[in-house]
């Protein structure tokens, strides 16, 4: 029981530290977020075609 009260008094500490992203912290994390799914799906297309052209 010693070991869940600590990882709770550790979750705790972590919690009160958090706050809550701006407005312009928020749209550049899913600008990034975007354009690296974008660019993941475009090579995977590539792939996809070269593999289907042999």
């Amino acid at each position: 029981m010693s070991q869940f009260k600590a990882f709770m008094k550790k979750c705790k500490r972590v919690w009160h530290t958090l706050k809550k992203p701006t407005k312009k912290e928020f749209q550049m994390t899913a600008k990034v977020s975007a354009i690296g799914i974008v660019i993941l799906g475009a090579f995977g297309f590539l792939i996809s075609m070269i593999v289907g052209l042999f």
